[in-house]
Formats: C-alpha cells, sequence, structure tokens
C-alpha cells in the first residue's frame, strides 16, 4: 500500500512541478498537441472513407436485400471506427513520447537537474536516439497488445468479464503507461527496456500507483494532452526513486532492484549532447 500511494503522490509531484515552471509547461505541451493535430486528422480521414472502406471490403453484400446489407455494413463501419479510435487511445502515449523525444529529454533532464543533478546521457546522435525510442515502444505495445488480447478473451467469460477483467484491463494499462513515461529517464541511464520492466515489476506498487489514476484522466477528452509534461516530470522523479538517482535520498537496498547509486553519479568523460529548451 506504501508504494502504491507514493506512486500518485509521484503524479502530483510531477503536475505541481510544470505549473511551478510555466515555461517548461508550455513546452512539454508542444508534442502532445502536434500529435493530437496528426491523430485527429487520422480519424476525420477515418471517418470519412470507413463507408467506402467497408463497401470494398464487403463486395459479397451487394446482392442482398434491404436491411440486410445495409445493417451489415453500418456495423462493420462503426467496428472500424471504434477500432481506430481505440487504437489511438492505446498509442497516444507512445507516439508523443517519440515525436516529443527531444522535448521530452530536455523537461526530464530539467527535473534531474532542480531535484539536485542529472546522470550524463549516452553520447549518440539524436537519430539514434528516436530510433531506440521507436524501438522500445514497439517492444512494450507487444507485450501490451497480448495482455489486451487474453482481456478480450475473458472479457466473453460470465461475470468475470463484467467484473474483474475491467479492473485488470484498468491495470495493466497503468503499468504499460509507466514503462512507456519512465523510459525518457531510463534511456537516459542507458538501461535497455528489458530491465526496465524487471524493475517496474519489481516494483507493482508503484507503477500502478502512479498509472492507473493517469489512465483514468487520459479518459477524459483533451486531458492526456495538458497532463503529458507532468507525467513525465513525475516519472523522472520516479525514476530517481526506482534506481537511486543522483540527490533523489532512495532506498539503495529496497529490493526494487535498481541501479548502483554510485554508477548512476559517476561523472561521464563525454560531452553532453545538445538538448533544446524554452528561452
Amino acid at each position: 500500500m506504501g508504494d502504491l500511494v507514493t506512486g500518485m503522490r509521484y503524479l502530483g509531484r510531477g503536475q505541481k512541478w510544470v505549473l511551478r515552471n510555466g515555461r517548461w509547461f508550455g513546452f512539454g505541451l508542444l508534442p502532445a498537441l502536434i500529435t493530437l493535430v496528426l491523430y485527429a486528422a487520422a480519424l476525420t480521414a477515418l471517418a470519412f472513407w470507413s463507408d467506402d472502406l467497408v463497401a470494398w471490403a464487403t463486395p459479397f453484400a451487394d446482392d442482398w436485400g434491404s436491411p440486410w446489407a445495409g445493417l451489415l455494413r453500418g456495423t462493420l463501419t462503426a467496428l472500424l471506427f471504434a477500432s481506430g479510435l481505440l487504437l489511438a487511445v492505446l498509442t497516444f502515449t507512445a507516439a508523443t513520447l517519440l515525436i516529443g523525444d527531444p522535448f521530452y529529454e530536455s523537461l526530464s533532464e530539467k527535473v534531474e537537474e532542480s531535484e539536485g543533478g542529472a546522470p550524463e546521457a549516452p553520447d549518440r546522435p539524436l537519430w539514434r536516439e528516436v530510433w531506440i525510442a521507436l524501438r522500445d515502444n514497439v517492444h512494450v505495445l507487444l507485450r501490451a497488445a497480448g495482455f489486451a488480447v487474453l482481456l478480450f478473451a475473458l472479457g466473453f467469460v460470465p461475470v468475470v468479464g463484467q467484473t474483474v477483467v475491467p479492473v485488470l484491463g484498468f491495470a495493466v494499462s497503468g503499468f504499460f503507461l509507466t514503462v512507456e513515461l519512465t523510459s525518457v529517464a531510463l534511456q537516459r541511464r542507458d538501461v535497455p527496456v528489458r530491465e526496465r520492466l524487471r524493475l517496474l515489476r519489481g516494483r507493482k506498487a508503484l507503477a500502478l500507483g502512479f498509472g492507473v489514476p493517469l489512465v483514468l484522466c487520459f479518459l477524459v477528452p483533451l486531458a492526456a494532452v495538458f497532463l503529458m509534461p507532468g507525467a513525465v516530470a513525475g516519472a523522472t522523479l520516479l525514476v530517481r526513486d526506482l534506481v537511486g538517482g543522483p540527490g533523489s535520498g532512495s532506498r539503495s537496498g529496497d529490493g526494487g532492484g535498481g541501479q548502483d547509486p554510485a554508477r548512476a553519479q559517476a561523472p561521464d568523460p563525454r560531452e553532453t549532447r545538445t538538448t533544446p529548451g524554452p528561452a
């Protein structure tokens, strides 16, 4: 229960941090706004063309009498758009983090500096950082999709499908949302994606306390856009607890599977790469 509450506190601390640092809040909004525009355009196009797509995919229904052809195609059109909307919800965070990698890297680094020092980032070109982020996001999304298929199948089980499965769905979504958001700070520490998953599995309550409330907030239209900067800031603070980052005052022997704090504080002789920041 302690870690569950701690995760919620990190979410609140992240939102407070960006509100106290208004320029960084506006800076962190840019990737989410760009992603929102792109997704809105894609969903608008899907809504406009979905009838034609369904008609093209169901030529066998051309000779069906009324109302069966219209009923079939209307149902498939609704399912097609609902599937597109669900895919947009599931991938919004990953797409925003990918588009905003240099933005959120700068925001996350600033949060760590304000808390007492940030570890040096690996000396890699920006294109490689984006490639690593894309590869890791696909890895996480595939794992999340596997759970989604399982929960979908369990949803047809009487009683369990209407009670237990929705709760598990929010828990799974919250855990993987935390995995995605902590990737910014953990990638800077050069922690591979499988190790990130292991670290968070070791502190599931912490991950759920942070991610589940955020999933619930994301159900509110446009909430994801305005909460993303604070979510990245809060995830950075959570990572400092998880791995014992510099100046975090975290527990170093709490069984969370984190890195050695001395390793996280060791100076890196390589030159820090330049990342964008607000003027």
